[in-house]
């Protein structure tokens, strides 16, 4: 379905400030349906045809069921079939009627609000309203009167508010609670959902005829909203337990504040809740931190070990044993960031090469370059994987270039890590324009335990899989190494 921007540009004249305006009302209508009980439709002229109107945005009420079943967004309409939208565009001036509606079994109650901007009506706002279900209520009839002085708003071109949207996700709707105050901020008018949510700020006495500061709650909202005439939103939070959001928004009426609806929501439980996440990520974090430091105390003492040996061998098996130590550092570090169970993948993969760099002594100089990135991994994908690419990338640091050692030799070393995504599937390619591989390599039969590990992490552990081949001369030489990893849930 087209957005309303783009159903303006496409049908209409409208330009581009007319259509933020437009927007704006959109994004707050929800206040406007759910104070009416009613359908909107939102409503201009088109420039495909005269005489004709284009549905460019439409909502249904919260609080009553829908007239609308069929979606009328971006529907070309006549004026003859809905002339009291015609009425209200040229003569500037609410249309009040009752019409039939092709897929409405019974006449429905029309309101046609002409919506301006910059002094000229640029749009019609359409009400639907179903048959009343027996006597209206006080508090039905309180809701249609402030959506009366809201619609004036809009005709005056003083609603929505440029500053803020009024509605929308996570703010407070007509069924959380409202109250109604004058222009001297005294209560007229509050809902049991409202008064609900000031008994738990502590506010029992009867609030109707009283300020909000008279009954003991400073609202800074409230006082923005009826000096300011902005919208303002704020959180009064009472102990740890309770949490009651404000949302003012002012009534306008011949250039002054003439009232304000308080729009109140009890976000207690959400506050809590969120809590709750912080301080599981924070002890997740707290983990994966304290993890990374055992796992660093682990490299340092088997690098303290290594220094004690006199055995070169033994020194270099606790030497590889504390890079791959630290591989597995390097993912609980990036965790102990941004908890979760998914991690970036290309944090790694930085790190990775600045290990690499630093612990491995090539007698050749060699550049590592990395292309492309995994993105986000799960955690149990990114640590075995870690500790394959760091082992793959030093060994091929380490022996791609044997054969190319002294400062007379011009060739220069380079070792390529390409990471890439395809059809479910995780790439990384390990490639060098070093020697290539002996005759008689075989991975089944690897001679080395760095490649023993990385091929039972590859196709054990991660269910992937590695190949490892030399490359011709004529495309450069050296050694390719692909790992291919499923990215599918694993059982």
């Amino acid at each position: 379905m087209a957005t309303l921007a783009e159903l303006a540009a496409t049908h209409t004249a409208l330009g581009e400030p007319v259509v933020d305006h437009l927007l704006r009302l959109t994004a707050s209508w929800s206040l406007l349906a759910d104070l009416s009980f009613s359908d909107l439709l939102l409503m201009a002229p088109s420039s495909d045809e005269d005489g004709a109107f284009i549905v460019l945005g439409q909502i249904r009420p919260n609080n009553r069921s829908t007239m609308l079943n069929e979606d009328l967004v971006g529907t070309m309409h006549r004026a003859a079939e809905w002339p009291r939208v015609a009425i209200a565009y040229d003569d500037g001036a609410r249309a009040t009627g009752e019409t039939t509606i092709a897929f409405v079994d019974e006449p429905v109650q029309v309101w046609a609000i002409p919506v301006r901007f910059a002094d000229r009506v640029v749009a019609v706002l359409v009400r639907l309203q179903g048959p009343l279900r027996g006597p209206s209520s006080l508090y039905e009839r309180v809701y249609l009167s402030i959506f009366v002085r809201l619609c004036d708003m809009v005709s005056d071109a003083t609603f929505p508010f440029r500053e803020d949207e009024v509605a929308g996700p996570g703010m407070p709707r007509v069924g959380d609670g409202i109250i109604l105050l004058e222009a001297d901020g005294r209560v007229e008018f509050a809902t049991p959902n409202a008064t609900n949510a000031l008994h738990r700020l502590g506010i029992y006495s009867a609030v109707e005829g009283h300020t909000l500061v008279e009954l003991g709650q400073r609202v800074r909202a409230v006082e923005r909203a009826l000096n300011f005439a902005l919208p303002t939103m704020e959180e009064i939070d009472r102990g740890h337990d309770v949490a009651i959001l404000f949302h003012c928004v002012p009534v306008i009426a011949d250039g002054r504040v003439t009232g304000v609806v308080v729009l109140l929501r009890d976000v207690s439980d959400l506050r809590q809740l969120n809590r709750v996440v912080l301080h599981k990520e924070a002890a997740v974090r707290e983990v994966h931190h304290r993890v990374k430091n055992n796992l660093q105390t682990i490299s340092s003492l088997l690098r303290l070990q290594a220094r004690r040996s006199d055995e070169a061998e033994t020194r270099t098996a606790l030497l590889e044993a504390e890079r791959r130590v630290r591989s597995i550092a390097v993912v609980h570090e990036v965790l102990s960031r941004e908890p979760g169970e998914d991690v970036v993948f290309d944090e790694i993969v930085r790190s990775l090469v600045v290990l690499v760099e630093d612990t491995v002594l090539a007698l050749h100089p060699v550049e590592i370059v990395v292309n492309g990135d995994l993105g986000v991994l799960a955690t149990d994908v990114a640590t075995p994987l870690a500790v394959a690419l760091a082992e793959l990338l030093t060994n091929a640091v380490e022996h791609a270039f044997t054969e190319f050692g002294g400062e007379e030799n011009e060739h220069v070393g380079v070792v390529t890590l390409n990471l890439y995504r395809r059809s479910g599937e995780a790439v990384a390619e390990i490639r060098d324009n070093g020697r290539g591989l002996g005759e008689n390599f075989s991975l089944d039969a690897p001679t080395s335990l760095g490649l023993s590990i990385v091929r039972d992490l590859i196709r054990a552990q991660l269910h992937g899989t590695i190949t490892m081949n030399s490359m011709p001369y004529a495309s450069g030489g050296g050694t390719l190494v692909r790992v291919v990893l499923p990215l599918v849930a694993r059982r």
